[in-house]
């Protein structure tokens, strides 16, 4: 069941739609905020503790991407959604990169968007309930611990995302054996479809590059089927 005492963080420029969002989701049980640019919903980000932010990408100011951003400085964890009325895949591509984990088009249903909130409130208190286990890697020279996020070598430390953390512990979990690409989709996203599919690549990318320190670590595709995490990996 997904608890109600949850406090929202609204940012949509279009008044008229903010209202009736508000409203509907006040009506479900979400306590809700709500602002009308990228500025003021920064501002209230900061003056106020909420669990969930839903953002308007094109307002503003600054824009939804800008305001991510902003967030994810202050909080690796909190989910993001983002509104949108663009369909364009580049678009959709740098939101993720900017620490969404979901979107949704304009025009759309209420009871999708609540639909869509839902699963990811669903999807990090799963996280939650994993903090407790012992689930952290030794992979070559780096150390990954799970539960806080990080990945770490020698003394640098690298802050995860959520999906980032989901996506290495899911690789540490099928190490020097291929992770298969709808495995994993369904697991992290619980869904293949393309754009999922463009963005966990976005991921993979990501985790690449903060695996660069030690070239006895290594995450190579393996065409048409996945991904291999190849090296000495260990849970410890």
């Amino acid at each position: 069941m997904i608890k109600k005492n949850i406090k929202v963080l609204l940012a949509e420029d279009d008044k008229n739609l903010g209202d009736i969002l508000k409203n509907y989701l006040e009506a479900k049980g979400y306590s809700t905020v709500i602002t009308f640019n990228g500025e003021e919903a920064i501002s209230a980000f900061l003056k106020d503790a909420f669990d969930f932010c839903i953002l308007d990408v094109m307002m503003p100011i600054k824009d939804g991407f800008t305001v991510a951003k902003e967030i994810r400085k202050k909080d690796k964890k909190i989910p993001i959604l983002f509104l949108t009325a663009k369909s364009m895949q580049d678009d959709i591509l740098k939101g993720f990169q900017t620490g969404a984990d979901d979107y949704i088009t304009k025009p759309f249903s209420m009871e999708v968007l609540l639909m869509r909130m839902n699963a990811i409130i669903r999807r990090s208190a799963t996280l939650e309930k994993q903090e407790n286990a012992s689930n952290s890697y030794r992979l070559g020279n780096y150390t990954f611990d799970n539960n806080r996020q990080l990945l770490t070598i020698f003394d640098k430390e690298q802050k995860l995302t959520s999906k980032e953390s989901e996506l290495l512990n899911l690789l540490c979990e099928n190490a020097n054996d291929v992770l298969d690409r709808s495995v994993a989709l369904k697991e992290i996203w619980h869904d293949d479809s393309y754009f999922n599919a463009r963005s966990m690549d976005v991921y993979i990318t990501k985790l690449r590059k903060y695996l660069k320190e030690d070239e006895s670590v290594e995450l190579i595709n393996v065409h048409g089927t996945g991904f291999k995490l190849v090296g000495s990996i260990e849970n410890i």
